[in-house]
């Protein structure tokens, strides 16, 4: 394996054919690759690593914060658990015919299931978030020019959503907990990766079309968003 080591960074070199052009990633475990055809030469990958630094530092700390254990929660009576960005209180009730209800402002839960109350929450949020997100796509599909197939949520790690093959959307469970700005903000983006893969200028222009202003949404999201807490 190749190394290419530029001041304190240190990233495992890629050849590749099929590349034309150079990219930087970092893996989940905050490793540094850098791909490039294998004719580019060393001083011109320094210089690439040198434009892209503050990039990389940036993503490094978000991996860093990504990587620090969220409190768990207790469930029991008085425990807060987000939805759409307010916390509702938690009580236990001996009888009602769901596991789980949101009503009157608190949320629900049959005192036979507490084992199993973090499954029957994450199914509850699933839930939500289908309908939720689903219809937010419907009011931005036709300025945004696109159609998507359809829409999954399930758990995608440190993701907030991701499209598939054949236009399908993905959300992770966890963007139903955002405050609706914000988990609006991450259904634009993911439909403007509908016409551009990549983060190009071209892609945020797309954005900010949409969400005119997406910077503020944009910068909660990576301040905020890993406060989130667990469940």
């Amino acid at each position: 394996m190749s190394v290419l080591t530029v001041d304190d960074l240190s990233f495992e070199l890629k050849p590749s054919t099929r590349r034309r052009t150079l990219q930087i990633t970092v893996d989940r475990s905050g490793e540094l690759v850098l791909s490039a055809p294998p004719d580019v030469e060393e001083e011109r990958l320094r210089e690439f690593v040198l434009e892209k630094r503050f990039w990389i530092y940036t993503k490094l700390a978000e991996k860093d914060r990504l990587q620090k254990a969220v409190p768990t929660k207790s469930y029991v009576d008085g425990e807060g658990f987000l939805y759409l960005g307010r916390s509702y209180r938690l009580r236990l009730v001996d009888e009602q015919d769901a596991a789980l209800k949101l009503l009157n402002g608190r949320f629900m839960l049959r005192r036979d299931v507490v084992d199993t109350a973090r499954g029957h929450l994450i199914q509850w949020y699933g839930a939500r978030a289908k309908v939720w997100l689903w219809d937010k796509v419907q009011d931005y599909v036709a300025r945004m020019e696109v159609q998507p197939v359809g829409l999954k949520v399930q758990d995608l790690g440190y993701r907030w959503g991701s499209c598939g093959k054949g236009d399908w959307l993905y959300f992770h469970w966890k963007t139903i907990l955002l405050p609706p700005r914000i988990a609006e903000y991450v259904v634009v983006h993911e439909l403007a990766h509908l016409h551009q893969p990549h983060h190009t200028p071209d892609f945020w222009q797309r954005v900010e079309r949409a969400l005119p202003d997406f910077e503020r949404r944009k910068t909660w999201l990576a301040e905020h968003g890993m406060d989130v807490e667990g469940i």
